[in-house]
C-alpha cells in the first residue's frame, strides 16, 4: 500500500472539503479546511518526500472562472513537480493534452466518458486516442444507494445508472492505467473508510486503484490495507495534520510500504 497525496483546489484555494456537500448553485462547499499556502507548496512538500501518483482535482465546474483559477494553481504545483502529480476535474479529450504538457502524468476522468448515465464507450476510445491508455486514470467514485453502490459524476453530484460492481470493474479497466475511487458519502467526515468498498476493490481490482474517504485513525489505515487486501492505495485527506486534522503525515508516510 501507498500513500498517494492529495491537492483539492476550490475557487483557486488548496481547500478540503465535505464531498456530498459540493454543489454549483451558489459554489457552495461545506469546508474542512483552506490552506494559506498555494498548491506549489504542497506539491513541493510531496517531492521532497519522494511520493509520487497523488493528484490535483479540480472542484470547480469547467468555464468558470473559478475553475481558471484552479488550473493556475495546478501550474504552480506542476511547475514545483512535474511527472509526479495527475489531474482530474473537467478534462475532455480535447483538453487532456495540454494537461499532459503542463506536467501531469496522468488525467483523471469521470463525466466526459458518461452519457445519460452510462459509460459511453466511443468517448472513452477517443481519450484513449488522446492520451493513450498508460496516462489514463479513471474516476469510479461513487455513492451509496439501494444496498448497492453508484458511480457519481459532476463534481460528485450526480447518480449514474453505472453500478460499481466486480462486472463494471472487470469491464473498464481494459481502458485505464488506475483507478481514483471515492467514498463520497464519508469523503471529508472524517467518521470512518466505507468498508463494503474497500472489500470490493480488494477483491475485485486487477489495475492499481487509489482509495479515498474517511480515514479518521491510524486504525482505519490498517483496515483499508486488510479488507482491500494489500491491493490499494490510499489517499488521506481532512483528517491529516497538513490540512487541520489529527494524522501525522510522517507517521502516514511510516506506514506504507516502501
Amino acid at each position: 500500500m501507498q500513500f498517494r497525496p492529495c491537492i483539492d483546489i476550490h475557487d483557486g484555494k488548496v481547500k478540503q472539503i465535505v464531498g456530498g456537500t459540493l454543489s454549483d448553485a451558489g459554489r457552495h462547499a461545506r469546508e474542512n479546511f483552506v490552506a494559506k499556502q498555494d498548491a506549489g507548496f504542497y506539491a513541493r512538500l510531496y517531492r521532497n518526500s519522494g511520493i509520487r501518483g497523488g493528484h490535483i482535482i479540480f472542484l470547480n465546474k469547467a468555464g468558470t472562472p473559478e475553475y481558471e483559477a484552479d488550473v493556475e494553481q495546478a501550474r504552480l504545483a506542476l511547475s514545483e513537480y512535474p511527472g509526479g502529480l495527475m489531474i482530474g476535474g473537467g478534462v475532455t479529450a480535447e483538453n487532456a493534452g495540454a494537461f499532459l504538457e503542463m506536467g501531469a502524468s496522468h488525467v483523471i476522468v469521470t463525466s466526459y466518458v458518461f452519457t445519460e448515465g452510462r459509460v459511453d464507450y466511443e468517448r472513452l476510445k477517443r481519450m484513449i486516442r488522446a492520451v493513450g491508455k498508460e496516462r489514463l486514470v479513471l474516476d469510479l467514485s461513487c455513492r451509496k444507494r439501494e444496498n448497492a453502490y453508484y458511480i457519481v459524476t459532476d463534481r460528485w453530484q450526480k447518480f449514474t445508472d453505472e453500478k460499481l460492481c466486480p462486472e463494471t470493474i472487470e469491464r473498464l479497466q481494459d481502458y485505464a492505467d488506475e483507478f481514483l475511487v471515492h467514498a463520497v458519502d464519508v469523503e471529508g467526515r472524517v467518521s470512518g473508510v466505507e468498508t463494503g468498498l474497500i472489500s470490493l476493490l480488494g477483491e475485485c481490482a486487477g489495475i492499481p486503484v487509489t482509495y479515498a474517504g474517511g480515514v479518521s485513525s491510524y486504525e482505519d489505515i490498517e483496515t483499508v490495507r486488510w479488507l482491500g487486501r494489500g491491493r490499494l492505495d490510499l489517499t488521506i485527506g481532512s483528517a491529516l495534520d497538513l490540512f487541520g486534522g489529527a494524522l501525522s503525515y510522517e507517521k502516514v508516510l511510516s506506514m506504507m510500504d516502501r
